[in-house]
Parts: C-alpha cells; structure tokens; sequence
C-alpha cells in the first residue's frame, strides 16, 4: 500500500472514531436536555403536589372546605401542565411513567371529589384521600429523583467515553505518526546508503524492496539508474584506459627520447673523435652517458611508481610527528634554497591510520616543488587542522612562489604533465595524487601567478 493512502486510510480511521464520538455526545447531550426539562417540569408539579398536601392537611386540621376547592384548583393547573408537556415527560421516562402519574393524580382528584360530595369526618375516607395524595408526591418525588441520577449517570459516562476517545484518537495519530516516519527514515537511509555508494562509484544495488510504496518504486528506480551507470562506467573505463595509454606512450617516448639523444650524439662523437680526445674529455664524454643514463633510470623507476602503486601499510600515526621527521629529512634542501619555514601544526589531533612512508613521499615532493618555484627563496608554510567535516585532517602546504597559470591547473595532477619544461617528468604529482586516493583522502590545489601556490592532503581520521 502507498504512503499516501496508509495516510488517507489512518485519518479516515480517525476521523470515524471523531464522528463516532461526536454522534455519541450529542446524543447523550440530547438525552441530558430531555431529562433537565422533565425535570424542570417534575420541580414544578412537585412543588403543586407538596401545596396540594398542604392544603389537604389544614382541611384536615380546620376543617375548611375552601381548602378542597384550591386543591381542586390545584389539580386542574397540574393536569394542564401534563398535558401540555406529555410530549417532554414521554422522552424522559417514557409512556407508562406518565400513564402511572395521570393514574394517581386521578385517584388523588376522585378522593377529593368525594371528600367535597360528602363532607362528613369520615375517618375511612380521609385515610384513602391521604393514601392517594402520599402515593401521587411519592411516586412523583422518586420518579424526579430516578431521573436527576439518570442524567448525572449520562454525564459522567460522556465523561468517560470523551477521555477514552481523546486518548484513544491522540495514540492512534502518535503510532501512524511513528510508523509512517519510521517508513520513511527507514527507506531515506537505504537511500542515502546507496547514492553514497553511487557516488563512491560502487554500484550494487539496494536489496529488492517488497515495499510496493512510492519508497519501494523510488528504490527500484535508482537501482535500474545504477544499473545503466555501471554500464556507462565500463565504457567510460574503457576508453579512458586507451586515452591513458596513448598519453602514456606519448610520455614515455618523449621523456626518453632526449636522454637517449644525448647518448647516441655523445657516442657518436666518442666514436668519431677517440683519437684526438684526451683522457679527461674521454671520462667526461662517459660522465654524461653516465648522468642521461641515470635519468632513464629516474623515468623508469616514475613510470613504475606510477603504473604499480605500492599497496599501502596502514598504521595509527600521529601527522604532527610524520611531518616533523619529513622536515629534517629536507632542512638542508630548504637552508641551501634560503626557504624561511613557518609551521602551523594544531596540536591535540587525533591519530589517524596511513602508510608513513608514502606520505612522506607525497610531502617532500609538494616540499621539492614548493622549493623550486622559489628559486630567489621565499615563505613555506606547512600546517595541520581538523577537517571541515570533524571526521578528517587536512594538511595544508603553501609557499609564496611563482604560482601556476589558472589554464593549468586542471591538469596539474595528469601524468606527464609538468610545468618545469625538461627539469621534470610530470609524475610526482601524479603518484602523489594515487597515494593520497590510496588512504581514502582527497588533495585540490589553489594557485595565484605572482602570490604563491597552496595543496591542502585531507586523510580521514578513521581509514579502516
């Protein structure tokens, strides 16, 4: 079932117990209003029967005949207001309640009736006028009473029922609330968790939902996106490995193409000019067949690093420390070059997994070139900091040299590409880059001709 009618569906469950509810108030608010107005009437009839009674007694004690008149008269108005509101005490206590009332009233009336037909003090007949206005206030008091504990009964029990609803309809809403958020969190993390994986280019797809919700087709969506990117990827895989190898190729051909034309040239003139060489001119010919030979090696040994990076030993290390021993290793380089070094490590770091020897690699070479764009000497700043996230270290190394141009930039880490002319084979950047990628960290550059050039390494805290 959709969100979107598990929703509909859980308000239209609410929304009936509200009705529910609500019809069930108002019938019991009616039946309240029934019962106030018999017993407004009960009240009113109640109070001429304990008149009528009055009356009756002081008959009895004076012996007035006046007095059975009044009562007659008394009668006569609690008839009419029977009558006229027989519909409201029907309602309220029902047809035989108000048959029994008109029953005694008449009996009451009949005695008196006969009290005023035969005047005489007959003690039988006084019992029975007695008897039937006692039975008449009585009934008519129990009756008054019976209802007023009626309707505080219907009260208390809307009472109930309106606070069982109340709480019933508030848990509901918090439970289909609970269960439609948790859906959501629930198919928002698997998605997340995937476009994360996408993002890191791993493509497996998320676990088939059985969920037939928009969640369910949204999930089902992106694995059939992450689908048609792994094809993609394969093809873009593929034709970047030809590109790279043309690169490749074009590189190593071109940076062993001098070398190898200085020795051929220096053979040849060894060859052409052996007999009227001397002997230091011969040593000095094979010193520098020795040297172009030596920056073949350097291009090879570039070339392997490149192609077969070493698989990284990762242990805990603290960066301060690595950067420390990195810094005694190139104090000289710095001295010789007049490269005045300020550092900026924050202390209190956490340690954090790396192979100590390859990022020493990546920071003399950033260190070697930081120098050699500063041939007249310069500032070199090398610091440390949390990441921007909390779950990494960044390492930031900046010097105040002659910059990069902004056109070249985007190549800075291609391989074979440099900015040193024939002073270097375009790798080291390059293998710096793979060993940085190789600990799960990223490395960006900023550079300005005329102001300097910064690389900022960011290593997460936990590479396990």
């Amino acid at each position: 079932m959709k969100i979107e009618h598990k929703i509909i569906l859980s308000n239209v469950f609410n929304f009936a117990l509200i009705l529910l509810t609500g019809l069930f108030a108002i019938q019991n608010l009616n039946a309240v209003l029934t019962k106030l107005r018999f017993i407004e009437i009960a009240d009113d009839l109640n109070a001429n029967f304990l008149e009528m009674r009055i009356s009756e007694k002081n008959y009895f004690l004076y012996g007035n005949a006046g007095t059975l008149l009044e009562i007659k008269d008394k009668i006569k108005t609690a008839e009419s207001s029977i009558e006229n509101a027989k519909n409201d005490i029907v309602r309220a206590v029902g047809a035989g309640s108000l048959s029994r009332l008109r029953s005694y009233l008449k009996d009451y009336s009949e005695m008196v009736d006969m009290v005023i037909e035969f005047p005489s003090r007959d003690m039988r007949t006084e019992a029975m006028l007695r008897t039937a206005g006692k039975t008449l206030r009585e009934f008519s008091e129990t009756t008054t009473r019976l209802e007023r504990e009626r309707m505080n009964t219907i009260i208390a029990r809307s009472k109930e029922v309106m606070r069982y609803a109340f709480w019933g309809v508030l848990v509901m809403a918090i439970l289909v609330s609970h269960f439609i958020s948790q859906k959501i969190l629930s198919s928002l993390r698997s998605i997340e968790k995937m476009t994360t994986t996408i993002s890191q280019g791993d493509f497996r797809k998320i676990e088939e939902s059985r969920s037939k919700d928009e969640f369910g087709s949204l999930i089902n969506a992106i694995n059939v996106m992450s689908e048609e990117l792994s094809h993609r990827e394969e093809e873009i895989i593929q034709s970047r490995k030809l590109a790279s190898l043309g690169i490749l190729t074009a590189g190593v051909a071109h940076e062993l193409t001098n070398p190898l034309n200085n020795i051929s040239m220096m053979a040849q003139n060894f060859t052409e000019y052996y007999d009227s060489l001397g002997r230091e001119d011969r040593i000095g010919l094979m010193t520098k067949v020795e040297r172009e030979t030596e920056r073949i090696q350097e291009i090879v040994k570039d070339l392997l690093d490149f192609s077969k990076p070493k698989e990284a030993n990762l242990q805990e290390a603290d960066i301060n420390s690595v950067i420390a021993r990195t810094m005694k290793l190139v104090q000289n380089m710095l001295d010789i070059s007049n490269i005045t070094t300020k550092l900026g490590l924050d202390e209190g770091l956490p340690g954090i997994y790396l192979d100590e020897h390859q990022i020493q690699q990546v920071l003399v070479n950033l260190i070697t070139n930081a120098v050699q764009a500063m041939s007249l000497g310069g500032m070199l700043f090398i610091g440390t900091r949390p990441g921007r996230r909390g779950d990494s270290i960044e390492i930031t190394v900046k010097d105040s040299g002659r910059g990069i141009p902004p056109e070249f930039l985007p190549h800075i880490f291609d391989p074979f590409f440099s900015t040193k002319g024939d002073g270097g084979t375009g790798l080291g950047l390059s293998v710096s880059y793979g060993i940085i990628k190789n600990h799960r960290g990223d490395i960006r550059v900023e550079s300005k001709p005329g102001v300097g050039t910064t690389f900022t390494i960011e290593l997460p805290v936990n590479n396990n």
